[in-house]
């Protein structure tokens, strides 16, 4: 009995600390995979990270109606000069307009050609952690960004959630936008049965190439191949 829970206990630690990783196993299996950082990571050495089976990096580029993140730009071009495929995400904020949020990300984000639709970041947050809003409050806010989104750039937005998030708010709905669903233990079971595009599977990786106040990076992994990943680019820019 106390050795089953010292191995646990042992189990848990490694997975804490990123040693054990039990989606490594499963992600191992998928060919296109990816990062998605912030300034959080501090300053990014891109041709080191893109050498480390990294095909795209998703970006963090905006927050809510004014931030932006302050390592936006760099990564945006040395990471598109390290030949990576890139896209950007905009955190979501329950408590500012649709046309405020939108405008954050247009004046920040290029309507590159050969860049990914812009990800749209749905997770609870502060105070909402113990007091989730409802479901037609946080889709007042987003249904019109998503549209002004495709309008602008010319492919429907990737929606980005954790389960929590996703069956709140995404689940039986927005079929024509991918999903990028994080499951940081085990593959994602989504729970309408939809099929993710993007999989965040481990925010515990520690790879070469950058030096922020985050020792970690997210990884990611796509559901297809390269050539499928590319259907998705916005084909000329806006």
């Amino acid at each position: 009995m106390v050795a089953g829970v010292v191995a646990v206990a042992v189990a848990a630690g490694l997975i804490l600390s990123g040693v054990l990783w039990p989606n490594r196993v499963f992600a191992a299996a998928l060919p296109v995979r990816g990062v998605d950082v912030s300034s959080y990571q501090g300053r990014i050495d891109w041709p080191v990270l893109s050498r480390q089976g990294v095909d795209f990096a998703i970006i963090k580029a905006t927050e809510g109606s004014g931030d932006e993140d302050e390592r936006f730009e760099a990564n945006w071009r040395d990471a598109r000069a390290s030949g990576l495929i890139v896209g950007a995400y905009h955190f979501l904020s329950f408590d500012s307009s649709a046309e405020r949020q939108a405008q954050n990300i247009f004046r920040t984000v290029p309507a590159d050609a050969g860049t990914l639709p812009v990800t749209v970041d749905v997770e609870l947050y502060g105070d909402y952690l113990s007091a989730p809003p409802s479901r037609e409050r946080v889709q007042a806010v987003l249904d019109p960004l998503l549209d002004q989104l495709e309008k602008h750039y010319g492919r429907p937005a990737i929606l980005y959630a954790t389960g929590t998030a996703y069956d709140r708010y995404l689940r039986g709905a927005y079929r024509d936008n991918p999903i990028w669903y994080r499951s940081v233990v085990l593959p994602p079971m989504i729970p309408d049965g939809r099929r993710w595009t993007f999989w965040q599977y481990s925010d515990r990786e520690r790879l070469a190439g950058y030096d922020g106040d985050e020792s970690f990076i997210d990884m990611d992994a796509f559901g297809g191949s390269r050539q499928a990943l590319e259907t998705l680019l916005q084909p000329t820019g806006q």
